[in-house]
């Protein structure tokens, strides 16, 4: 009888030894588990914090990333003598009524067509500035340089034919018709050998003008390709 009961004693506890064993074993598995699916989720989320940072939002307001060769831009001329332009380059605004840099004239931005450096920007006073000092000034811009324009007030006052010649040279199709009043933007490269497609104009005219005795004002925004020089041509 003391046999049987011992005997009975014995494998209670060898059940409850197995109990504990497979009771621990389990519990390892479940924090392995938990481990590795801990794991898994920062993986995850680091994969997802990756995606986002390589990412790249539009610049300038376009509706689309530029190429790694061009660069953003999106110009916008004054609203008659009361609004400044805006000039946007690269993702950033480099004048505007904002900021007070603008005036009256051609508001204009000068940046090296390699790199995207701003070499210069500022307003050329087409109603009290010198035409000589105006003139000097758009010939000093050298070959290769992204020249971003945008009217503000009149730009006619001062301009002469020369200065026109100059902003063809630079591949602008429109200047040549550009009057007393008319909105005008326009991007283009010195010693450019193509038209530029960055280029509007709003005519002044008693029957379309949206302000009283002035346009409407224009705008243009894209992706401008860098300047490639011969060394780096194909």
């Amino acid at each position: 009888m003391r046999y049987r009961a011992l005997l009975h004693l014995a494998a209670i506890i060898v059940v409850l030894l197995i109990t504990w064993g497979l009771s621990i074993n389990s519990f390892d598995v479940q924090e392995k588990a938990r481990t590795i699916l801990g794991f898994y989720a920062i993986d995850q989320m680091k994969l997802k914090l990756r995606t986002a940072a390589s990412l790249k939002l539009p610049k300038c307001s376009l509706s689309r990333v530029c190429p790694p060769d061009h660069f953003a831009l999106h110009l916008r001329s004054g609203a008659a003598n009361v609004v400044g332009p805006k000039i946007c380059f690269d993702g950033k605004i480099i004048m505007s009524h904002v900021l007070n840099n603008v005036g009256p004239g051609l508001n204009i931005v000068v940046v090296n067509g390699e790199n995207g450096v701003v070499e210069k920007s500022g307003y050329l006073n087409m109603n009290a500035g010198n035409p000589e000092d105006i003139l000097a000034y758009l010939k000093e811009i050298k070959r290769g340089m992204i020249v971003l324009v945008a009217s503000f007030d009149d730009v006619t006052t001062k301009m002469s034919n020369e200065m026109r010649e100059l902003f063809v040279g630079m591949g602008s199709t429109l200047i040549k018709s550009v009057k007393r009043r008319d909105s005008w933007v326009f991007a283009g490269r010195a010693g450019a050998e193509n038209k530029s497609i960055f280029e509007k104009q709003a005519v002044n005219d008693e029957k379309t003008n949206v302000y009283e005795g002035w346009p409407d004002m224009v705008e243009v925004g894209g992706c401008f390709p860098r300047t490639v020089t011969d060394e780096h041509k194909p």
